[in-house]
């Protein structure tokens, strides 16, 4: 574990001083690219009975939760399944998770894989009762990073980035025990690619990051559990948006010995979104550093590079 414990901004999402709140939020987004949010709206026995719930799920026998194997990026991805760090000689990374995808009206083709109801009782009407609220929370704030670039409220709206949820739900076990000989990471060295993640953890340590992703060697520090708050961090794509203003800050999971449980929502808008410098963020003295893209190209281009393939559209920032 890194020898540093950071003190992070906590944001409270509830404020009626939303001046100061959007000035909170910038401090945060530019020197660290983290911040905890409090007040959020989501109650803690629900978020304790998301974590039951996916601790129902990840003790089921292997085959079992292989039925429901991730197609499309629904569902359930095993243990060393993926490598977040691409340049790691690891096998993979030493978690599991299950992923949720944008929960649509009936009339939609559903690609989500649920558990069934004899095998898991209410664990479908639970996780989408927790997206659409983790999908509130997130619009609200998204509402005051707007404010804090100077922009319109509703700024996100306007641009559609928002009007259609795209968001991906994954919940992530972390196992206590490991081989020794097993890498050393629960989850290795990247950025979020998308727009907001909100993570939710059960409070066992392990979450670092590192603020200054290019400075060699790397300086990591342990962001600590802060009862009730969410852990909140910026993603590249938000990074491109502000022109590099917000930093997508570079973390990783390191084991602990415990086992750990925690839910990441991906905050991502549709893929026919475009993605253009905020006209706050640049000038003629500091021009816009990207070209516009759509979301979807954008998130398939950042695949592409990590994994060597290109995903479905509606691909989680991982």
């Amino acid at each position: 574990m890194g020898t540093t414990s950071l003190d992070l901004p906590i944001i409270d999402l509830s404020s009626a001083d939303r001046d100061s709140i959007a000035n909170s939020i910038r401090q945060a987004c530019t020197e660290y690219g983290f911040f905890y949010l409090v007040n959020h709206g989501v109650e803690k026995d629900s978020v304790q009975e998301v974590f039951d719930h996916s601790s129902n799920f990840f003790s089921l026998p292997l085959e079992h939760k292989m039925k429901l194997a991730r197609k499309a990026y629904r569902g359930y991805s095993p243990l060393y399944a993926e490598k977040l760090d691409p340049t790691s000689h690891s096998k993979g990374d030493p978690k599991e998770s299950y992923y949720i995808g944008p929960i649509k009206d009936t009339t939609s083709v559903n690609l989500n894989q649920w558990p069934s109801q004899e095998l898991l009782p209410n664990w479908r009407p639970t996780m989408e009762s927790f997206y659409w609220k983790l999908f509130a929370a997130g619009k609200e704030l998204l509402s005051l990073i707007a404010r804090s670039l100077n922009l319109d409220e509703d700024y996100f709206k306007k641009i559609g980035a928002i009007n259609e949820p795209a968001a991906f739900l994954r919940l992530l076990h972390y196992p206590g025990e490991l081989p020794s000989s097993e890498e050393i990471y629960g989850a290795s060295p990247h950025s979020d690619y998308g727009m907001v993640t909100l993570l939710v953890t059960d409070g066992v340590p392990g979450l670092q990051i590192c603020r200054d992703k290019f400075k060699q060697p790397q300086v990591w520090e342990d962001v600590t559990h802060v009862e009730g708050a969410f852990i909140v961090n910026i993603g590249d794509m938000m990074e491109r948006w502000t022109n590099s203003l917000y930093r997508s800050t570079l973390h990783r999971v390191m084991p602990t010995g415990k086992e750990r449980y925690s839910a990441a929502f991906f905050l991502d808008p549709p893929s026919d979104c475009v993605v253009e410098c905020f006209e706050t963020c640049c000038s003629d003295s500091s021009p816009a550093r990207f070209p516009p893209i759509r979301s979807g190209d954008y998130l398939n281009e950042r695949f592409r590079l990590t994994y060597g393939s290109v995903a479905d559209l509606k691909t989680p920032a991982i």
